[in-house]
């Protein structure tokens, strides 16, 4: 059989993954992919265009690849593979993994096996030294804890199913990662072109369809929000799919009912709509302060509605959790709601089904008269309604009031030592940088007429970008919906090559901005992430919020030890700083891109503050130059643009 004419196992995986709709595979090669490989080249040499299908994605770091298949399901709505190497590239993959499964991604995942043959019984047979070392007893269980569903691919004949099987569970509720292995014996099994020619689409494989409320639970939620005097809506994750935020909003518009963003990965709610409270995190004394005395709760589609040591409802609240897949968290270690019903049921048929209880009761939108034949308001519930629509409006006014004051605090010089250096130092809020973002983003959208994704991963500065954004529409801004740091970097990458038209038609966006920590600049593996931005020209604005180090574990030090030890002194002498030199980030990225990126340094030690502008309005101004030459530079000249922003030290 000539070479030209080979077809094996790997060939029946790729036109699988590509008949069942994948597009991109992030890959990481090693010594288990010689068919995979020489099957890739086979479609280049075959093709017209000399394209392969899927499309490779080569990616020098295993986390970075999972984050960018993560980044660009989350854009696109679509699943992307992800090609490892072994055991090691498995136990590569890192925190990109709990991201994956807590953000509830689907990515199919697919690493190879050393051989099990040792003396050329079959073909793909060991032939090297690291086939022995890398052998483990059960390479599935490095994730498997995290997966939806793990398998092994033994033969051609059954890979087919084996991917399909594994694709139908990643995309249903609730969706997520999956794992596929296989020896490399099983993959370099030969095959005739009939086989090839044999597989199908995703057809009969679908994914399971939400679920709704029972009739019953959604009559008790919706008669239960009718009745409080202080009902309100706590939510996570419902902006992960935007036609479930327009239910969201119509329930809350009909009650007048507040709605809380807890630890939120998506804009669930438009920041100027009357029933947006804010963001919070759930350290002491953030919450809404409606919680205390809120009487009935819709905990939808949220992780974690409060943290009962820092802030909690009332004993007597009638709470009730709704979750598309996993309202019991399954996969936390401990996790528990009191609750008086807990439902497994999609967020947007949920809300649906509760609206529709309630006109059913008579309740009517604003403007339009509740019927009175349908519900009894003896209990005075449309007058409650009605005062309710006026605390809403008053307490959004005190909120926009409260971050346009914090707005407002403007660039400062620090004199030398207190800076922490040699130097002074300016330096400026998390909340004036954002503001000075919101309005240069809002004025380039506007002459570009673009579409803006911001990706999030901010950590200790993730409420300050949330709330100074002020995002309205859905699907703006995302986040890894984990903790394991590192992913906006690659996910900016993942993002980009989906955004490009053919791929999400409608949903092109053709500016994304990373705004990280400097942190999670370092744990983003910037050294492959910039390169792969080259490589790809997946241009992407990145604004590193450079607080000198790791301020979130201070942050847990002080949350136990308010006044002890640690608790006045600088981040380097606690080990959690990167100071007094920390590393210029932009050039970082410069130097992974070989030049290509743009990147430039806004604040930090100055050895001359007139340099720098003498006043605050002089460097606001500069402020405002930087950040608006990065927008032109991704948007006009299409390369990475990366400023490296100093705050104030930890």
């Amino acid at each position: 059989m000539s070479a030209s004419s080979t077809y094996t196992t790997s060939t029946l995986f790729l036109r699988t993954l590509s008949r069942a709709g994948i597009t991109h595979a992030f890959v990481n090669w090693g010594s288990d992919h010689p068919a995979l490989l020489e099957e890739l080249e086979r479609q280049r040499i075959e093709s017209a265009t000399g394209n392969t299908t899927p499309t490779v994605v080569t990616c020098p770091n295993e986390m970075v690849a999972l984050s960018a298949a993560q980044g660009f399901a989350q854009a696109t709505g679509k699943i992307a593979a992800v090609i490892v190497h072994v055991d090691v590239g498995t136990q590569a993959l890192a925190g990109a993994v709990h991201n994956v499964d807590r953000g509830r991604t689907p990515v199919l995942i697919y690493a190879g096996a050393s051989p099990f043959s040792a003396d050329s019984e079959h073909k793909g047979a060991r032939n090297e030294w690291i086939m022995w070392i890398q052998d483990i007893p059960d390479q599935s269980a490095i994730v498997r804890q995290y997966m939806r569903h793990t398998a092994q691919i033994y033969s051609a004949k059954t890979v087919e199913k084996s991917v399909k099987r594994a694709l139908q569970i990643a995309t249903s509720d609730p969706k997520g990662p999956v794992y596929l292995w296989a020896r490399r014996e099983a993959m370099e099994e030969e095959i005739d072109a009939v086989s090839v020619d044999l597989v199908a689409d995703m057809a009969g494989w679908p994914s399971v369809e939400p679920s709704a409320l029972s009739p019953q639970a959604a009559t008790n939620i919706a008669t239960a929000l009718l009745e409080a005097s202080s009902p309100v809506i706590i939510t996570s994750h419902v902006g992960r799919s935007k036609t479930a935020v327009s239910a969201l909003l119509s329930l809350a518009d009909i009650l007048a009912i507040p709605i809380v963003n807890a630890c939120p990965t998506a804009v669930n709610v438009p920041f100027s709509h009357p029933s947006y409270t804010g963001v919070t995190y759930m350290s002491p004394g953030s919450h809404w302060n409606g919680l205390t005395h809120a009487d009935a709760i819709l905990v939808l589609e949220c992780d974690l509605p409060w943290i009962l040591v820092n802030d909690k409802p009332l004993p007597s609240a009638r709470v009730f959790v709704v979750d598309s897949g996993d309202p019991l968290k399954l996969g936390v270690g401990y996790a528990h709601v009191n609750a008086e019903i807990v439902c497994r049921a999609d967020a947007e048929v949920a809300l649906g089904q509760i609206e529709d209880a309630l006109r059913g009761m008579g309740i009517r939108p604003p403007g339009e008269p509740w019927l009175r034949g349908g519900v009894n308001n003896d209990n005075g519930a449309e007058s409650r309604v009605s005062t309710r629509r006026i605390a809403l409006a008053d307490a959004h006014r005190a909120l926009v009031n409260a971050l346009d004051t914090a707005e407002r605090v403007p660039p400062y010089l620090l004199p030398a030592g207190q800076a922490g250096t040699a130097e002074p130092a300016f330096t400026f809020t998390a909340a004036r940088l954002m503001s000075t973002v919101r309005r240069v983003l809002s004025a380039a959208t506007l002459s570009h007429a673009t579409r803006t994704l911001v990706l999030n991963e901010a950590i200790s500065n993730y409420p300050s970008v949330w709330q100074h954004l002020r995002p309205e529409l859905p699907g703006s801004i995302i986040t890894s919906g984990g903790s394991s740091l590192g992913w906006a970097l690659g996910a900016a990458v993942g993002a980009s090559l989906g955004s490009r038209a053919g791929v999400t038609g409608s949903d092109l966006h053709e500016l994304i901005v990373v705004i990280v920590g400097d942190g999670s600049f370092m744990f983003g593996v910037p050294s492959s992430a910039y390169w792969m931005a080259h490589r790809y020209q997946t241009p992407f604005l990145t604004i590193v919020l450079n607080n000198g180090g790791w301020k979130s574990p201070k942050l847990s030090m002080l949350g136990v030890y308010p006044k002890g030890h640690g608790s006045s002194v600088p981040g380097a002498q606690l080990s959690v700083g990167f100071g007094p030199a920390s590393p210029d980030f932009s050039q970082i990225a410069v130097a992974a891109s070989a030049g290509w990126a743009w990147g430039e340094r806004l604040g930090g030690p100055i050895s001359s503050p007139a340099s720098e502008g003498s006043n605050e309005e002089t460097f606001q101004q500069k402020m405002d130059s930087v950040i608006s030459e990065a927008v032109r530079v991704v948007l006009e000249e299409k390369r990475c643009a990366v400023v490296d922003c100093v705050l104030e030290s930890i």
